[in-house]
């Protein structure tokens, strides 16, 4: 549902532009409680829903969501918690991300059935019944002249649903499970969905499919707004997926020269961290795999592809998830090695990047990160148009970095550089996307028949271009990305590390 402006992205937008404005305009004088208690009846202001079946649920709701954009956890049902209790502990200019990240809003939950077949009113009843005769249980009998399924007996083959001449046959799926490749989703005791949380890699797939926008994230934003007005040196890094989320004709001065605006001090490009991953795992490619030291690479940039890989390799394995640093951090480190007093956000399209962020050996290095999604209801809440910018110099990154965001772009950017260092070496290359298919390839590369190969993984399908933090469709992302890759002057990075910098 990504570039579709439906009621939930509405009310997600809403409920950040509302929380960054209370950030920006905080002061001495600000009742900040009574300013989050207002935020749901601003998304609800008259006595009838907009969304639900009763404002006082959509209003529950809403104070759930602001809670997870000030970065709190829900709160729990069985306990009388006020909407502001813990705020203390986010009013601050240094929180980090705590587990779990992302949320199932139990009042919000529409408990959708999971993996069930029934028979619609597009039945006839016809003579042959088909769905009876191939039943492998005898679950179909008719009912009033109906076909009708005893879920007790099926065992949900499809088969009747396959042979139906009417399509009478529904197969019922929850969306944010059926959006999850690992099975981490399942249902509590009155069958709300329910994350398990140590299965989750928190790609955030199953929040961008639910439609009725149950599953959240937490969010920094509150934070970093902080940070910036407490005069923090806050120094963005940007996605190469950024390039045409806020409009075809916003390029990256018009980003950089927005982010200026809100009061970060400068702006870099993760390309440059992508370029030290591109060069590292291409000399870790040639010289432990090839050699037969390693018996393939898997690329390290996306966090939910290396936390699966790390939970189904085996442990003498599992060095086969490269150690290069990931884009968001190898920037990260370089900007800090150049401004030792910066705090740095990674702006990009990506959950599991916060989840990522939040890890213990990363909180030195990268110190906020929020979404395209986000950034967009900072601007809105901060009154800056794209249009009325004026426009500043920017650094151009190499159209390997770039192509990153996009899927098989981490691949093509490591085969690039291999043939341009090691022109005589030969590259396989394996790619998957979406975290079924990324279950597969690991299977197939744990049982050896992937040796040899460097396996590109995203957990998205389509790559960073379809994370969930990304405001428009997919197709779209991919060819502005593609385009910001052509666009380049410079195409490769150089051989040595040593000759990357920040401009």
């Amino acid at each position: 549902m990504r570039g579709i402006e439906t009621s939930v992205r509405k009310i997600r937008h809403q409920v950040f532009a509302e929380v960054a404005r209370l950030a920006f305009e905080l002061g001495e004088n600000t009742d900040l409680n009574g300013a989050i208690e207002a935020i749901p009846y601003k998304i609800t202001p008259d006595d009838k829903p907009l969304y639900r079946d009763s404002i006082y649920r959509e209003r529950a709701i809403a104070a759930e969501r602001v809670r997870l954009a000030m970065g709190m956890s829900l709160r729990p049902e069985n306990k009388p918690v006020h909407v502001t209790s813990g705020l203390s502990a986010s009013n601050i200019s240094d929180k980090y991300y705590e587990p779990p990240l992302m949320q199932v809003i139990p009042s919000a939950c529409d408990m959708c059935e999971h993996n069930v077949y029934e028979v619609s009113d597009q039945c006839h009843g016809c003579v042959a019944h088909p769905c009876m005769e191939v039943c492998p249980k005898q679950a179909i009998s008719m009912v009033n002249g109906k076909a009708h399924i005893d879920r007790e007996k099926c065992i949900k083959c499809g088969k009747c649903k396959a042979i139906c001449p009417y399509d009478a046959i529904a197969h019922k799926m929850r969306p944010c499970a059926s959006a999850c490749g690992i099975s981490a989703i399942g249902s509590d005791d009155q069958g709300r969905a329910k994350i398990d949380n140590d299965k989750c890699v928190s790609c955030g797939q199953c929040m961008v499919a639910c439609p009725f926008g149950a599953i959240a994230d937490k969010s920094q934003i509150f934070q970093l707004i902080r940070a910036i007005q407490k005069g923090d040196e806050v120094v963005a890094e940007v996605a190469p997926a950024i390039i045409g989320q806020f409009g075809p004709n916003v390029r990256l001065w018009k980003i950089k020269a927005a982010l200026l605006e809100l009061g970060f001090k400068e702006v870099y490009e993760t390309a440059l961290g992508a370029d030290i991953g591109a060069i590292t795992e291409a000399h870790h490619y040639v010289n432990e795999v090839k050699t037969g030291k390693l018996p393939f690479l898997l690329t390290s940039c996306c966090p939910s592809w290396s936390m699966l890989a790390k939970e189904t390799l085996p442990e003498d394995v599992i060095e086969t998830v490269s150690s290069a640093l990931t884009p968001m951090v190898a920037t990260a480190r370089s900007i800090k090695q150049k401004r030792p007093n910066a705090r740095v956000v990674f702006v990009g399209p990506c959950a599991s990047k916060k989840l990522e962020a939040s890890r213990t050996t990363i909180r030195s290095d990268v110190d906020f990160v929020i979404t395209f999604e986000e950034l967009s209801a900072m601007l809105d809440a901060k009154g800056i148009k794209f249009d009325e910018l004026e426009e500043v110099p920017v650094h151009d990154a190499t159209g390997a970095g770039r192509g990153y965001g996009v899927a098989g772009g981490v691949a093509k950017a490591i085969e690039d550089c291999i043939n341009e260092y090691y022109p005589e070496t030969e590259v396989l290359i394996e790619h998957a996307e979406g975290l079924d298919n990324l279950k597969k390839i690991l299977m197939l590369a744990k049982a050896g028949k992937k040796d040899g190969c460097l396996i590109e993984g995203m957990a998205c399908p389509g790559g960073c271009v379809a994370g969930a933090g990304t405001c428009i469709q997919v197709s779209q992302g991919a060819s502005a990305v593609r385009k910001f890759v052509s666009d380049s002057t410079t195409k490769l990075p150089a051989k040595d590390l040593e000759k990357i910098d920040l401009p």
